[in-house]
């Protein structure tokens, strides 16, 4: 059976176009013109994936991503997210929504269809299975930038999950903090030590019990306990 893909945006020619461009590259399309449209056809049979314009006329894209992944039926089905804005805060909060990838406006259809097929095969890839870390009552998704503690879900902003799943990908191990500002930030943007002792408090203070896990190696920097 074809590839399913549901395709969300009130631009008529757009979304015409994005549909015929799909269509000719083999996957069977649907569309919907609103959120309110969106939401009906996800309620009836989930798609393997679902191209989002965030900016809809009766509700933001975002609650259209929030759906799907609250529900079991669609909690697996790709996102692909397409945005008028290039600002980051705009791709952070789909990804903290669980978008697994975004294409700003304007794009080409052959790009579109790219992004698609990439994310098809990273699924494929992965038999179905995400990329997870997990230690003890902490569980955070890579693919879909995610966290939980004790099964309640947390949100983090984007830097407080790299910091996050960096220092759990290697529990035991102490991290400078040179070495967490030059991984996370990048080692041509100019940031203090404190920035990471800061960032660190909050995102203990987010994950409740799950931020004592979070070790603090005296004059040294940060550990995820093992």
């Amino acid at each position: 059976m074809a590839t399913r893909i549901l395709v969300v945006d009130d631009e008529p020619d757009l979304l015409d176009l994005v549909r015929l461009s799909l269509a000719e590259a083999g996957f069977a399309v649907e569309t919907a013109g609103s959120g309110a449209q969106a939401l009906e056809l996800l309620r009836r049979a989930a798609p393997d994936l679902v191209v989002l314009d965030l900016m809809l006329p009766d509700m933001p894209g975002t609650e259209v991503c929030r759906f799907i992944r609250s529900r079991p039926e669609t909690a697996e089905v790709l996102v692909l997210m397409l945005t008028a804005k290039s600002e980051e805060v705009d791709r952070i909060v789909g990804f903290e929504l669980g978008a697994d990838d975004y294409v700003t406006k304007p794009f080409s259809p052959r790009e579109l269809v790219l992004r698609v097929r990439a994310l098809l095969r990273r699924r494929a890839g992965t038999g179905g299975e995400r990329n997870l870390l997990e230690r003890d009552d902490v569980r955070v998704d890579l693919d879909r930038h995610r966290c939980w503690v004790g099964g309640e879900e947390i949100g983090l902003t984007a830097k407080e999950f790299q910091l996050l799943a960096t220092l759990m990908r290697r529990p035991g191990r102490v991290l400078t903090r040179e070495r967490l500002l030059d991984e996370i930030w990048g080692s041509d943007v100019t940031v203090t030590m404190r920035t990471i002792d800061t960032h660190l408090k909050r995102l203990r203070e987010k994950l409740g019990r799950g931020g004592d896990l979070i070790e603090t190696v005296r004059g040294v920097g940060y550990r995820f306990s093992d």
